[in-house]
């Protein structure tokens, strides 16, 4: 006979399962008001190899936990086989898998998730797990440990506040933390930002340009390129693939706005880039996870001209020879102003976010702490060894 408080892991192998899986998030979160519901649709494709180019080259365990017959929580555990090629003194490396999709609806559950993540790991022959990373690091990496009280932008997670006492509790410890930035946008930068930006602005080297939707492809290969340069030495870096790129401009392409993504050239040759996007979480957050009824309707609506409030920043690279230079700081400045009047005067935005930023990212956070954003959230990645 079962014991009815006994809890049960049970792996994922088929749509049945798929389905509970997404499903306890929304049973688990739907009393919290600052939980974006993300879309149901979206998360079924996250987890299909066909169509998830993630699956090239990540094998991937979705887990629901089950007490007396019901989902009380969920984990998944996953290999992402081109991080374990990676350097171990950047965070990956040899021997490390990840868990990810984290939701329990007691430390009890908590505990169970985690071991049966860590056994399957195990049993794949890593020695260190590092999590969570839902799925990719390029997703949404880390457990928010502050700034519970507002929702997450575009691209960011949101999880409960008890979750960091639980995981904490299971042996697992501090590997990195990532940071966000609120930053008022109206009013514009001090005095000193603005000459800097102006001196920029009249170097015949340095010009400042907005994307060409028209060749999507093209600029996304130079965004990649720069992305994987810029980033190349980051903690945590993986390499996006080009099947990747491709199918994150084909999901973001709706909300790509030319005036909001800006490249920076120096003698005709792009060296920099910054990606913004206008909080698309606001919108989808009353839809609760479906678009019917009538929520495509409003989701397109708004699609239209993406007017909104807020915009994040989630990207931003500089190519490695001119990283931690005035001149790189210069052009930022001047990606920052230009996009800023745009996100402002165009789309009505009163506030940005600038984020994840490695807590230990010198060159980001001085660009923060200059044009007087502060820290609104922070996310954590842990680590255990097996």
């Amino acid at each position: 006979m079962t014991n009815p408080g006994e809890i049960r892991v049970s792996p994922v192998n088929d749509k049945a399962g798929l389905k509970a899986f997404i499903e306890i998030a929304y049973t688990l979160n739907e009393s919290d008001p600052a939980w974006v519901p993300p879309l149901r649709t979206e998360m079924r494709e996250m987890f299909d190899p066909a169509k998830n180019p993630f699956y090239g080259h990540a094998t991937v365990q979705p887990m629901i936990a089950l007490r007396g017959g019901k989902v009380v929580g969920r984990i998944s555990a996953h290999i992402d086989h081109l991080a374990l090629a990676q350097p171990v003194s950047q965070g990956m490396g040899p021997g490390t898998g990840n868990f990810g999709m984290f939701e329990a609806a007691d430390e009890q559950v908590a505990r169970v998730l985690l071991t049966a993540a860590e056994a399957w790991l195990r049993d794949q022959g890593m020695t260190r797990a590092l999590g969570p990373l839902s799925l990719s690091i390029w997703d949404e990496p880390g457990l928010l440990t502050a700034g519970f009280e507002t929702p997450p932008m575009v691209m960011m997670g949101h999880h409960n506040r008890a979750y960091r006492g639980w995981i904490e509790a299971a042996g697992y410890s501090v590997a990195k933390k990532l940071l966000t930035y609120h930053l008022p946008i109206v009013d514009g930068f001090s005095p000193l930002i603005q000459r800097i930006v102006a001196s920029g602005h009249r170097n015949d080297r340095i010009h400042i340009r907005k994307v060409d939707k028209s060749r999507f492809d093209e600029e996304a290969a130079i965004i990649l390129e720069i992305l994987n340069e810029a980033w190349g030495n980051n903690w945590g870096f993986v390499p996006i693939t080009d099947a990747e790129i491709a199918y994150i401009g084909k999901k973001l392409r709706p909300l790509v706005r030319e005036d909001l993504i800006m490249i920076a050239e120096y003698d005709g040759r792009p060296v920099a880039f910054l990606m913004t996007l206008p909080d698309i979480n606001a919108v989808t957050a009353p839809l609760k996870g479906s678009l019917l009824p009538f929520g495509w309707a409003k989701l397109l609506w708004w699609l239209r001209d993406c007017r909104s409030p807020s915009v994040r920043v989630p990207l931003m690279g500089v190519r490695t020879e001119l990283q931690n230079s005035r001149l790189a700081a210069q052009m930022a400045f001047m990606m920052i102003e230009t996009i800023r009047i745009e996100a402002v005067g165009r789309y009505g935005a009163v506030r940005g976010e600038l984020g994840w930023v490695l807590e230990d990212n010198q060159g980001m956070v001085a660009i923060a702490d200059a044009i007087n954003s502060k820290v609104n959230r922070e996310y954590v990645i842990y680590e255990k060894p097996l």
